[in-house]
């Protein structure tokens, strides 16, 4: 197992032991340059939201990902924790059905139109 699959594996498991909803992971290898994987969960709360986007950013930097940060900080229905190779969205239920990430990150793109 590559490290990337490993922190992976830490971050997901960091989410679930924290109580996050709906835990998915999207290989982004053959889809985009900007990362390898994205993982998505939901927080019950703003507050939920915002516990588990720290508890994932110093998983991150404990595991050598010192250029890691959250975006979104002043939002209270989403958070990204960018772990360069990793990316992970926390959001509010509501906000993760209207934007629907996993439906749009999920299917096959052809190569010709990978340009992110």
């Amino acid at each position: 197992m590559d490290k990337i699959s490993s922190l992976k594996q830490i971050i997901i498991n960091t989410l679930d032991n924290n109580k996050a909803q709906d835990i998915i992971s999207i290989d982004l290898k053959d889809k985009s340059s900007m990362a390898d994987y994205m993982i998505i969960a939901s927080g019950t709360s703003s507050r939920h939201i915002q516990s588990l986007s720290e508890q994932v950013l110093h998983q991150l930097k404990n595991n050598g990902m010192i250029e890691s940060k959250i975006e979104g900080k002043d939002s209270n229905e989403w958070k990204l924790v960018d772990g360069i190779d990793l990316i992970v969205h926390i959001f509010h239920p509501e906000k993760r059905k209207f934007y629907e990430l996993e439906k749009m990150w999920s299917e096959l793109i052809p190569k010709e139109k990978l340009i992110i």
